[in-house]
């Protein structure tokens, strides 16, 4: 399962995130940019992401109860109570070592998952008989699409900073699914 990382001495590469995930991973980034620079003017390209959106979702739900051991969503809950004390000691450039996500990445990927859901049904409801030019469904579907790309920002900003202080390419990781684990 380790096995030491080329180039890199005293650190051993272990395997974190499944291809599955990582082509989620991917595949929403780039679906989630796509909604954000079409709507109005590329209507059906619009739409289009954001049902693939939705669908994503579905299987990140469904892949966070039988994925792998790191894609599942067994210790969000441990995570997520670990979280202010994590993200108050990022201040001090104290970071842990997490296999999987930090804590702060949990609370990332619950808040992102969390509006991406508002944003996907809201989107998906404009364009019904029903709710179609109805106001507050309009409203929540672009705020909910606006705090969604707040939250890519930092979540991005996350990553850069995090890589930075474990000196660490995170990007790479998840293009790899392979993460370093120094050793002491």
């Amino acid at each position: 399962m380790t096995k030491a990382a080329p180039g890199a001495r005293g650190a051993t590469s272990v395997q974190v995130w499944d291809l599955p995930l990582r082509l989620w991973h991917w595949a929403l980034a780039i679906l989630v940019l796509v909604a954000w620079v079409t709507p109005s003017t590329y209507d059906r390209v619009h739409r289009v992401a954001g049902y693939s959106v939705i669908a994503l979702l579905a299987f990140r739900l469904i892949w966070g109860f039988a994925g792998t051991r790191y894609a599942r969503f067994g210790r969000l809950g441990v995570r997520l109570r670990a979280a202010p004390r994590y993200i108050w000691n990022l201040r001090r450039g104290i970071t842990g070592r997490y296999i999987g996500l930090n804590p702060a990445g949990t609370v990332m990927l619950v808040a992102l998952l969390f509006l991406l859901t508002i944003s996907t049904i809201t989107g998906a409801m404009e364009v019904t008989v029903t709710f179609f030019g109805v106001w507050w469904v309009e409203d929540t579907h672009a705020y909910a699409s606006d705090a969604v790309m707040v939250l890519v920002g930092l979540h991005v900003l996350g990553v850069v900073v995090v890589g930075l202080l474990q000196r660490q390419n995170l990007v790479r990781a998840m293009f790899t699914g392979r993460k370093q684990l120094r050793n002491r």
